[in-house]
């Protein structure tokens, strides 16, 4: 098998859709999540739905297997909560490792029974907790978390994500860098702690909340990536908070200044009323297309509210087109 890196050389590649989405269409219920192991647990769980990698491993495979035959040649883990910090919201603390292991033995098993090449990202999400804001209006100094307590939080979990197996790790809808900071120096840290190991990739992929043009933490585009880029990632990009038509002069700007690879996967248009998401398969894969067409993207995809439909209108469109060129500063440096 190529090197995720060969690959992207030669064509755009297309990454997965929502796992949210498509697990919402089961309509789980509390015993579902539960399952056998964990049907007396004292709180509620359901809603937990990085669990189901270890509750119900064949519906996320399966959701895996739906996005192979689609055409994305990266999935990504059933994994974006699940740290000792965001799991303490089920009382689960205790289970981040054995999630993160779970959740890349059924991406694997879903990439091994389509038969397909493909490439497996390990989610590593924001947490729920932020070191750049106050979570006390009336004390802006106050930190709810530390960042000794979320890098501490992040090396389980990439150490779950490796022992798992993963290829890639994917530290993704970043809207404060500094806990995107802490999530690069677990992994740096890790593979320093294992050099028998060889260090996964690594995607970084930003999340800009506003038509202003930066994070919820405040930061510019520009000044996001700068932040970032000592960890020599294989792509930078942009996902989540924004549907394609909103969030194309980000991406154009980030083509732009970035010496990596270019990810993007953007929400299916903004939420309804509802907060339902109802842009059509065929109106995301053109804003995508149209992208594609200009030099913008290596790494395309879909974020809340897209399907294996989505990522199949996606793939159709980009498939023929050239991927971004790198700039010449990083093929020498390559």
């Amino acid at each position: 098998m190529k090197s995720i890196r060969e690959a992207l050389s030669e064509r755009i590649l297309i990454i997965d859709g929502a796992m949210g989405t498509m697990i919402q269409r089961h309509k789980l219920t509390e015993a579902d999540y539960r399952g056998e192991r964990f049907k007396d647990w004292p709180s509620d769980v359901k809603g937990n739905n990085d669990l189901l990698s270890i509750t119900r491993p064949q519906i996320i495979t399966a959701i895996h297997r739906e996005y192979l035959s689609a055409g994305a040649d990266i999935i990504e883990t059933n994994t974006f909560s699940s740290t000792a910090i965001a799991q303490a919201d089920y009382d689960m603390q205790s289970l981040a490792y054995e999630l993160n292991v779970a959740a890349a033995q059924c991406a694997k098993e879903a990439v091994r029974q389509s038969g397909k090449e493909a490439w497996i990202a390990g989610a590593i999400g924001p947490l729920n907790k932020t070191l750049s804001l106050s979570p006390d209006v009336n004390n802006p100094g106050f930190r709810s978390v530390t960042f000794d307590e979320v890098v501490a939080a992040y090396y389980e979990q990439v150490r779950g994500l490796a022992d798992g197996g993963v290829d890639i790790l994917l530290v993704e809808t970043i809207f404060d860098t500094l806990n995107a900071k802490a999530a690069i120096y677990a992994i740096k840290q890790f593979y320093r702690d294992h050099p028998e190991l060889s260090p996964a990739e690594i995607m970084i992929s930003g999340t800009i909340t506003d038509a202003s043009g930066r994070t919820l933490s405040g930061q510019t585009l520009e000044a996001f990536y700068t932040s970032v880029m000592h960890a020599a990632p294989l792509s930078i990009g942009l996902n989540c908070a924004l549907g394609a038509k909103e969030m194309r002069a980000h991406i154009e700007e980030l083509s732009q200044i970035a010496s990596c690879y270019v990810s993007a996967y953007p929400n299916a248009g903004l939420p309804n009323a509802m907060g339902e998401y109802d842009e059509a398969p065929h109106e995301t894969a053109h804003f995508l297309e149209e992208w594609a067409e200009k030099g913008f993207v290596n790494i395309v995809g879909g974020c809340c509210g897209t399907t294996p439909d989505h990522i199949k209108h996606i793939a159709d469109g980009v498939r023929n087109l050239n991927p971004r060129a790198l700039p010449v500063v990083e093929r020498e440096l390559i």
